[in-house]
């Protein structure tokens, strides 16, 4: 089983499928910019369609990043915590170095969060496409908490 999803996993990266979900974040990133130094064009034009930025805003936020993958996390960011990209890129230039989960922090993305272990375990996507929020949903993936009636809430279901 685990030979044929290596082999799957080979056969995807080589026929140059879009990243998808990942053990961790660091591995999707490595991922995603492995797809952008293969045609930094196509990557940009995928940046644009998925985060609904024009290209020349997507350019210039590659220009000013080290790599391509952390123009994908400045637009994911921004998509989370529902700001702009230039905020999310003026915060990752004042912090760099400590991480994307203390970005995520200052831009009011709570630890715990489902947003928040989704980036921890790097379940995002980088498909090119509008819908396909970079975060996607599978089984046995953790939610709130809520869901399940382990929330702890005070005075909950008291009589």
């Amino acid at each position: 089983m685990k030979r044929t999803v290596l082999m799957l996993s080979l056969a995807a990266s080589l026929l140059g499928i879009a990243p998808v979900a990942h053990a961790d974040l660091n591995s999707f990133l490595q991922s995603v910019n492995k797809q952008a130094l293969s045609d930094i064009r196509n990557f940009n034009d995928m940046l644009s369609r998925q985060f609904g930025i024009p290209v020349p805003d997507v350019d210039a936020i590659v220009r000013r990043v080290p790599d391509p993958a952390d123009a994908f996390m400045i637009l994911q960011l921004g998509e989370m915590a529902h700001v702009a990209p230039a905020l999310v890129l003026q915060k990752y230039e004042r912090s760099k170095g400590k991480g994307w989960g203390n970005l995520a922090r200052e831009l009011g993305i709570k630890p715990g969060s489902r947003e928040f272990h989704a980036l921890k375990r790097g379940d995002l996507s980088f498909t090119g496409e509008r819908g396909g929020m970079a975060m996607e949903r599978k089984g046995g993936g953790q939610g709130s908490g809520r869901e399940h009636g382990n929330s702890k809430g005070k005075g909950r279901d008291k009589d």
